[in-house]
């Protein structure tokens, strides 16, 4: 569609827009905003919406016949339109932007901002009352970390407020009951506020990633405190000294040359990206995350890449001036450069991050098929247990009759894999050598013919077979996958309708499961659903056997004219309402009048 096919209000409006950067948000005839996306050029973005294309995605084609009106925002820069995009599109959750699929709750470090700061983890943020560092993804860091600065550090544990006032007043000796021995006493005055937030300073600095710089200091004190002669400070020092370079150690240092970056690698699959970030501070990844995104529309790939980014910017409270990306984004003013390398250690992290995204997607494919098998293989355990087999019945099959007084005798076959039917191996058989209402014998013949053909071809055999019948079709099963030499190799039951009695070979007592149990429920499930494709396969059959039969009885009409009869009136009721002339028309006057003489 043109822009002149749609609405005068829109089309008009579309017009007036200016060349300038901005945010436009989509709206439906309830009012509801649909899509909200930014644009360097309002006019030109905007209205490729409404321009004419044939290689339009069909989600894009569905969310612009939904727009009944439209709204803009004009900012300053392209850097403006990207958060103010970013903040309405969590105000407003449009139906068809991207979706950030992040539905944990993270730990924090928080340090507090009172006059004595406590260090500790949180999960709820309420950033007027302290610093807050992370979120981090692997909580075994968080407490590394914790445990670090207890090791260094002599900081209050206690959940109280420590400010001067309330040491003046005396209400810290509420406290004091309380002390789990962690720090000094500060709220005895055994260690100064200076000496205090001078230790909490170098917490921060930890949590900042900036070790290197803690440690240079740290080296440059203690040599001063050993040209002083004060070996019990220098060994402190010293102490501290080995932790923190024992921590170092086990972090990831992947460039001694590359100080302050983000990293973004991502891969994609279908309507999903799979989006790495990487912080990497002094040589050292300190932070890795990884998010899942939806993308609701045929957006492009830097459009969603830059939302992206700046959301997981904006989570982590990134100040770097460098971001590392696979792909050019353009987004001009935003007070970041966008780096694109092809070699060297900038592209060496880049190709982490990106194998980083791919675990991710591993992984989560992992949980859904580990989850969807896990429920399946208790149900066969407990099948398993219940029926006291050997092996686990990964493959079950089940089989039912189907007749009316022998006439169009037909069976079917229903195959089950890991307790769910697997349609595409279903057969049904035409029984070709009985004669009248026998179902035992109807259920050897489809039994010989099932299993002699899998044992032939080499083909994988059930673990379970269950017949739908009591004792008669059970010794017809056992006779023919005795023949066959396969009764050693495949468990065969009978389940009988009326009491849902399950018989075994060779024992006259029935087993009764609790009605409730999972694995009579599965039985059911297989019998009812082998009843259900037999039975429609039989209605089949017979109704081409009435319509064969009835125009067979039409002395003179050869199977010629059945055909052309069938072709052009669909069915014998149409045949028998149709005129005399219509008769004419399809198969000449001699057939049609013998036609139309039959019927009235």
């Amino acid at each position: 569609m043109a822009i002149s096919d749609y609405p005068e209000r829109i089309s008009s409006y579309v017009k007036t827009l200016p060349d300038k950067p901005g945010v436009y948000q989509f709206l439906n005839v309830r009012g509801d905003v649909i899509y909200i996306g930014k644009a360097k050029s309002l006019k030109k973005r905007v209205l490729s919406y409404f321009t004419a294309k044939t290689d339009v995605h069909f989600k894009t084609k569905i969310m612009v016949r939904q727009i009944h009106s439209l709204s803009v925002v004009l900012v300053e820069t392209e850097s403006d339109a990207l958060l103010l995009e970013n903040n309405l599109i969590k105000k407003y959750k449009p139906k068809y932007n991207i979706l950030l699929k992040d539905d944990k709750t993270f730990p924090w470090i928080v340090v507090s901002k009172e006059d004595y700061p406590r260090v500790f983890v949180t999960r709820n943020i309420d950033k007027s009352s302290g610093f807050y560092f992370g979120p981090y993804t692997n909580k075994k860091i968080v407490y590394v970390l914790i445990d670090l600065f207890r090791q260094l550090y002599k900081y209050r544990t206690c959940k109280f407020s420590m400010t001067k006032k309330s040491i003046e007043e005396g209400r810290h000796k509420i406290c004091l009951e309380y002390h789990i021995g962690n720090c000094k006493g500060c709220c005895e005055n055994r260690q100064s506020i200076h000496e205090y937030n001078s230790n909490i300073d170098e917490i921060k600095s930890i949590l900042k990633g900036d070790i290197s710089r803690l440690i240079a200091d740290l080296k440059a004190k203690m040599q001063v405190f050993a040209a002083e002669y004060n070996f019990e400070k220098a060994q402190l020092i010293k102490d501290r000294l080995e932790i923190l370079q024992q921590y170092q150690a086990k972090s990831t240092i992947v460039s001694t040359s590359i100080h302050n970056v983000d990293v973004f690698g991502f891969i994609e699959d279908k309507n999903l990206m799979f989006v790495n970030y990487l912080r990497v501070v002094n040589g050292c990844v300190i932070q890795s995350y990884t998010v899942e995104v939806v993308r609701q529309i045929d957006e492009a790939i830097e459009d969603t890449l830059s939302s992206v980014i700046f959301d997981i910017r904006n989570k982590f409270e990134s100040n770097s001036k460098e971001i590392i990306v696979d792909i050019a984004i353009d987004v001009a003013d935003a007070g970041v450069s966008f780096i694109n390398p092809k070699i060297g250690e900038m592209r060496k992290l880049l190709d982490l991050s990106v194998r980083n995204a791919k675990y991710y997607k591993l992984q989560k494919s992992k949980i859904i098929e580990d989850k969807q098998f896990s429920k399946s293989e208790l149900l066969l355990e407990r099948v398993k247990k219940d029926l006291q087999l050997d092996v686990l019945p990964f493959h079950i099959e089940c089989f039912d009759n189907s007749n009316i007084q022998g006439a169009y005798p037909v069976a079917a076959c229903v195959v089950f894999k890991n307790g769910k039917p697997a349609k595409k191996d279903y057969r049904h058989f035409n029984i070709k050598t009985v004669e009248g209402p026998d179902d035992f014998a109807s259920m050897r013949e489809i039994l010989y013919r099932r299993y002699s053909r899998l044992k032939e071809e080499g083909s994988p055999l059930p673990q379970l077979v269950i017949v739908d019948g009591g004792k008669g079709q059970l010794s017809s099963a056992v006779e023919i996958l005795k023949e066959l030499q396969l009764l050693d190799k495949i468990t065969v039951i009978g389940i009988a309708k009326r009491l849902e009695e399950i018989f075994f070979p060779g024992d006259s007592t029935p087993l009764y499961l609790d009605k409730n149990t999972p694995s009579l429920k599965l039985i059911q499930h297989l019998r009812n659903e082998a009843h259900r494709f037999g039975i429609t396969f039989h209605r089949n059959q017979r109704s081409k056997g009435f319509v064969v039969s009835e125009l067979d009885s039409i002395k003179g009409i050869g199977p010629k004219t059945k055909e052309a009869l069938l072709t052009n009136f669909k069915s014998v009721s149409e045949i028998k309402k149709a005129l005399l002339p219509d008769l004419e028309l399809c198969v000449g006057t001699a057939k049609a009048q013998i036609i139309f003489d039959y019927f009235h």
